[in-house]
C-alpha cells in the first residue's frame, strides 16, 4: 500500500482523536464545570479546569510546548493578550501559556458548537462583528471582567486567515479596549500551530509548539488617536517573530 494512503488514514484518525479529546473530558467533568460557571466570581475555578482540559488535549495529540518569556506578568495586574490565529488548538495553547485567569473575546458563532458552546457562551465575551451594538457591548463586558481582576485575550485578526496568509490585518478592538482601560498589550506569537494542526484536514501531526510572549506595549500615556499606531506596532512584533523563527 502506498505511503500516502497510510498518511491519509493517520490524518483521519488524528482528527477524530482530537474531537474525542475535546469532548470526553467535558462530559466527565460536566458536574463540576456546571458549578464553576454558575457564578461569575467562581470563574477562576473554571479557568483552572479549562487549563487542565487544554493540557489533556495537547498532550493527547502528541504536542509539547516551549514558552519564551521576554517579560514577566505582574501579580494583581490585568493585561490585554493578543495572539495570531492559525489553528483549532490556539485556544488550548493559550490556556496553558498564561497561568493567571483571563477571558477570551470571541465570535458568537462558536456558541453553537454542541456542549463546548454552552461553556463558551457562559465564560467568554461574545461579539457579533457585523453588529455595531454588539461590538459596543464588548467594551462594557470587558470593563466588568477587568474590574474583577481578570485579563482579556483577543485574536486580533478577527478569525483564522486563509492558509496562504502569513498574518492578517489586525482589527482595532483589542487596542481601543487596552487604551480605554489603560492596560498593557501583551503580544504573543504561536510559531508552529499552522504547521502542526491547521484547518487543512489532511495535514499536521505531533510536534513542538513554540510560543513567544513578547515585551509589553504600555498604554498609560496613549489616547484613542493612537489606536492605529499601537495596532501596527503590535502586528509588526508578531510578524517579525514569525519571519525570524520559520
Amino acid at each position: 500500500m502506498p505511503m500516502i494512503v497510510f498518511k491519509y488514514i493517520f490524518w483521519i484518525l488524528y482528527r477524530i482523536w482530537f474531537y474525542i479529546l475535546v469532548i470526553v473530558p467535558i462530559i466527565i467533568l460536566f458536574p463540576i464545570l456546571i458549578i464553576s460557571v454558575s457564578r461569575e466570581q467562581w470563574y477562576p475555578m473554571f479557568f483552572r479546569i479549562a487549563r487542565f482540559w487544554a493540557k489533556i488535549i495537547l498532550i493527547g495529540m502528541g504536542f509539547r510546548w516551549k514558552i519564551k518569556k521576554e517579560q514577566t506578568l505582574e501579580k494583581g495586574k490585568s493585561y490585554m493578550f493578543i495572539v495570531n490565529h492559525t489553528s483549532m488548538v490556539d485556544i488550548m495553547l493559550m490556556l496553558v501559556t498564561v497561568k493567571r485567569p483571563f477571558v477570551f473575546v470571541g465570535k458568537k458563532e462558536l456558541a453553537k458548537i454542541p456542549l463546548f458552546g454552552f461553556f463558551y457562551k457562559k465564560t467568554c465575551i461574545l461579539v457579533d462583528r457585523s453588529s455595531i451594538k454588539s461590538r459596543q457591548a464588548v467594551f462594557l463586558r470587558a470593563q466588568q471582567r477587568l474590574n474583577q481582576g481578570l485579563s482579556i485575550c483577543i485574536f486580533p485578526e478577527g478569525g483564522v486567515p486563509e492558509e496562504h496568509i502569513e498574518l492578517d490585518v489586525f482589527k482595532d478592538g483589542a487596542f481601543r479596549l487596552a487604551i480605554n482601560h489603560k492596560i498593557p498589550i501583551v503580544p504573543l506569537t504561536f510559531l508552529d500551530n499552522k504547521k502542526l494542526f491547521s484547518y487543512t484536514f489532511f495535514s499536521g501531526g505531533p510536534g513542538k509548539m513554540r510560543v513567544i510572549k513578547h515585551k509589553f506595549l504600555e498604554t498609560l500615556d496613549l489616547t484613542i488617536e493612537d489606536t492605529k499606531t499601537l495596532n501596527n506596532t503590535a502586528r509588526q512584533v508578531v510578524l517579525k517573530s514569525l519571519r525570524e523563527n520559520i
